[in-house]
C-alpha cells in the first residue's frame, strides 16, 4: 500500500479512526486511574489524552458539516472529556483575573483623555488600583461562573465508570462505521423497527 493510498484511506475513514483512538485512550485512562491515579502511566496517558483531545476538537471543527451529527457529537464529547481531565483542579478564572488587573493597571497609567474628556484622574494611584481591582473582579466573576459549569460537566464525564463507558461507546461507534452500519443510532433505529414489526 502506497503512502497516497494510506492518506486517502485515513481521509475517508477519519471519524472512525479518531473515535477508535479516542475511545481506546478513554478506556486506558479509566483503567490506569483505578489501578493507581498517582502512577506515571496514568499521568502519561492523561497527557496523551489531552493532546489527542485537542486534535479531535480541531478535526471536529474543521470537518464540521462533512460528518453526521451523531458522529460529530461523539467526537466533541470525547474531545472535551480528554481535554478537561488534566485541568479539573486548575483555577483559570483567578489567573486571568490577575492578568486583567495588571494589564488594566498598566493601561490606566498612560491614560489622559478619552473622546476629548480629561480622565487623567484615573492614572492616579488610589483610583487606578481600585478600577483595576473592580474590572478584574468582574472578569473573575464571569469566568468563574463559566469555569464552574465546565468543571461540573468535566467531573461528570471524567468519573471513571462513565469515562470507561464513553470509551466503549466511541469504539462501538467506530466499529459500526467501519462495518458499514453507519452509526449506533442507525442500528438502534433498525432494531426498533424490526422488533415493532414482529
Amino acid at each position: 500500500m502506497e503512502e497516497s493510498d494510506i492518506t486517502a484511506w485515513l481521509s475517508d475513514n477519519l471519524p472512525q479512526v479518531v473515535l477508535l483512538i479516542g475511545g481506546l485512550l478513554a478506556i486506558a485512562i479509566a483503567v490506569s486511574y483505578v489501578k493507581g491515579k498517582d502512577s506515571w502511566k496514568y499521568k502519561v496517558l492523561t497527557f496523551i489524552g489531552l493532546v489527542f483531545g485537542v486534535f479531535m476538537a480541531y478535526v471536529a471543527v474543521v470537518r464540521y458539516g462533512e460528518w453526521r451529527l451523531v458522529t460529530s457529537v461523539f467526537v466533541a464529547v470525547a474531545a472535551f472529556t480528554l481535554i478537561i481531565r488534566p485541568f479539573r483542579e486548575v483555577h483559570f478564572a483567578v489567573i486571568i483575573g490577575l492578568m486583567v488587573m495588571v494589564l488594566v493597571y498598566i493601561w490606566l497609567g498612560g491614560l489622559t483623555e478619552v473622546s476629548g474628556y480629561d480622565v487623567s484622574f484615573l492614572a492616579e494611584n488610589p483610583v487606578r488600583i481600585v478600577v483595576a481591582f473592580i474590572l478584574a473582579g468582574l472578569v473573575y466573576g464571569i469566568l468563574n461562573f463559566g469555569e464552574e459549569i465546565v468543571k461540573l460537566f468535566g467531573k461528570i464525564l471524567n468519573w471513571w465508570p462513565l469515562l470507561f463507558v464513553l470509551g466503549c461507546v466511541c469504539i462501538v461507534e467506530a466499529a459500526f462505521m467501519f462495518l458499514g452500519y453507519g452509526s449506533i443510532t442507525d442500528y438502534i433505529d433498525t432494531s426498533g423497527l424490526i422488533l415493532a414489526t414482529e
